[in-house]
């Protein structure tokens, strides 16, 4: 027997082959035998190596929800559910995982801003947040919209995207409400309608979609006429400002005057009632002292008449300036005739002024 059997051999003698060459898979198989040399162990050991293996794989079947979070849970990569905010329990890994999305987080995304590459490339101006308004004219219109998850499953696994498909729905919709909106109510008084009326069509949108994105807020920043026409609008803008002034001075005038004359008009009504009843009361009482004269000519119409008669002379004879006496009756002879002296008084001259001496005074 040789004594070189007895003696145990190298690793690296076992490398080299018969012919004295250096055998390469040797080498790399006898480097990784001396790495992973496990130590020996007896039966407990064994025991408690596999015991903490196993309680270390079940502790991966705990997790915890933050407040400002919502579980989706997945049984080899399918939904499976979702949990609330707390300590929960799953099938550990790998049978089931849980993402964690942030579901209290609000997002923002803005859009109707951005030059497209072939505008950029160009040189032209943007484009992109062109639209046209309800008087077909052209507006260039951006905003902010404010989203976060609702439905966490749906979010990570109807929608591809979803933020790219919040912002093309926004988009979509911003421009349909402006389409039906006339460019002077889009630039001044619409504004918030008009975002209101975005978040409305948009979270409509996303619900047909099943994105589970619930839109808080749709803000419009920019609501003009593109660069180039500008001026242009200022101007037509200028003159309906002056035609709104023009329109608000006569109506004051309109609203001073108006009045007026119809206070004038019930003036003249009221003085036509009070002439009414002051004519009609006249008549009433002329008819009413009328009707004792009555009943005194049915019962004596000869001395009546006699009276009436004598009444109407002195009346008329009261006026006259002249007085006429018949000498032809009875008991008149000595009546002697006058001179009424004041009807040939002459009249008053006026007074003429002297001119002065044309060499002045002294």
């Amino acid at each position: 027997m040789d004594k070189s059997e007895g003696i145990a051999r190298r690793p690296d003698e076992d490398a080299v082959a018969d012919d004295g060459r250096l055998d390469v898979l040797a080498v790399v198989r006898t480097s990784l035998s001396e790495i992973f040399r496990l130590p020996r162990l007896g039966r407990r050991g064994a025991l408690a190596a596999i015991a903490v293996v196993l309680i270390g794989w079940l502790l991966t079947s705990l997790y915890r929800v933050q407040p400002d979070e919502q579980g989706v849970v997945l049984r080899f990569g399918r939904w499976v559910a979702t949990t609330d905010p707390g300590l929960h329990v799953h099938l550990p890994w790998p049978i089931e995982t849980v993402l964690l999305p942030k579901t209290t987080q609000v997002n923002q995304i803005q859009i109707g801003v951005g030059p497209s590459a072939a505008g950029a490339a160009e040189g032209q101006a943007n484009r992109g947040g062109q639209m046209l308004t309800g008087d077909e004219n052209i507006v260039e219109a951006d905003g902010v919209v404010f989203w976060k998850i609702r439905d966490p499953g749906k979010f990570l696994f109807k929608v591809e995207n979803p933020q790219l498909a919040v912002r093309t729905a926004a988009e979509g919709a911003l421009r349909d409400v402006i389409s039906r909106t006339p460019i002077q109510a889009a630039m001044s008084t619409s504004r918030q309608q008009i975002a209101d009326e975005t978040r409305t069509l948009l979270q409509t949108l996303l619900d047909a979609e099943q994105a589970g994105v619930e839109i808080t807020q749709v803000q419009l920043q920019r609501v003009e006429p593109p660069l180039a026409v500008i001026d242009a609008f200022n101007d037509v803008q200028r003159a309906r400002a002056d035609q709104e002034r023009a329109r608000n001075e006569a109506q004051a005038y309109a609203n001073d005057i108006v009045p007026r004359a119809r206070g004038d008009a019930e003036r003249i009504r009221q003085e036509a009632e009070a002439y009414k009843v002051q004519v009609v009361n006249l008549a009433h009482g002329e008819a009413d002292a009328f009707l004792p004269l009555l009943r005194s000519y049915q019962q004596a119409k000869d001395v009546t008449a006699q009276r009436l008669y004598l009444d109407s002379v002195d009346e008329v004879l009261k006026k006259a300036s002249k007085v006429v006496v018949d000498t032809s009756g009875k008991g008149v002879s000595g009546v002697v005739p006058y001179l009424p002296v004041t009807e040939f008084k002459a009249p008053p001259q006026p007074a003429v002024a002297t001119p002065a001496p044309a060499g002045g005074t002294k």
